[in-house]
């Protein structure tokens, strides 16, 4: 089954989207966060994705305004964004179904390796956020030398079944989705796959299915209405 799964970005403690990840161009969309995560819950939402862009960014985090997310909905939720080490993701997986983890699986892997022994691989995602072939870290300020396909290959051989690519060029744009780097993505991993970055419509949805992945996330088109939730055949 695909799933499409409203993301649920909080920066300051307001749920918004970030243009291309740049922490200074953002819209809000909802002032409280549980505000946001209620809405997709009613309106039947399996999943929530769940991004703290403060604690990627270093300047803070939003752990509390999580915590009283995840107790108030019936959407199972992973959570992403400064998650860098074993602790931090204990603590989130005592409220939480998943974490991602972004930064740490290039700086630091034995902490997924720690945690894939640990809870197992349905409760541990990777995400890879690339610039073209290139892998993007810390909050996607950062642009290092990695190949997006190569390292997610490598993630799947050492045991990730749950891989999240996004394309940081389109994220946040409503520019809509390039199916290239998504397909060499699939190529290069065998697990449940999902991607975001420039979903607009129902068709970047449709080429996400058709190349053959499990779901997407997607944030603005939904807030703006340009993909409608449920989504529809």
């Amino acid at each position: 089954m695909f799933l499409v799964i409203p993301a649920v970005d909080i920066q300051q403690g307001r749920a918004v989207r970030l243009f291309e990840g740049d922490p200074t161009r953002e819209t809000v969309y909802y002032d409280d966060p549980v505000a946001a995560a209620r809405h997709w819950d009613g309106l039947g939402a399996p999943w929530l994705h769940v991004v703290d862009l403060d604690a990627a960014l270093g300047r803070g985090d939003n752990r509390a305004v999580i915590a009283d997310l995840a107790s108030a909905v019936g959407s199972k939720i992973e959570v992403g964004g400064g998650v860098r080490s074993v602790a931090a993701a204990a603590d989130l997986l005592e409220r939480v179904e998943r974490v991602v983890l972004g930064t740490v699986a290039i700086r630091e892997p034995s902490v997924v390796d720690g945690l894939l022994e640990t809870y197992g691989p349905d409760r541990v995602c990777v995400t890879v956020d690339a610039r073209g072939d290139r892998v993007a870290v810390a909050g996607w300020s950062e642009l290092t030398d990695i190949d997006a396909a190569t390292f997610a290959a490598g993630l799947a051989e050492r045991g990730v079944r749950h891989l999240i690519f996004t394309d940081v060029r389109r994220d946040g744009t409503l520019l809509g989705v390039d199916p290239d780097p998504v397909a060499r993505m699939r190529d290069a991993f065998a697990g449940d796959l999902v991607a975001g970055g420039g979903v607009a419509t129902q068709a970047d949805l449709d080429t996400y299915e058709r190349l053959g992945l499990q779901g997407a996330i997607v944030g603005r088109a939904l807030y703006e209405g340009t993909v409608r939730y449920p989504r529809t055949a």
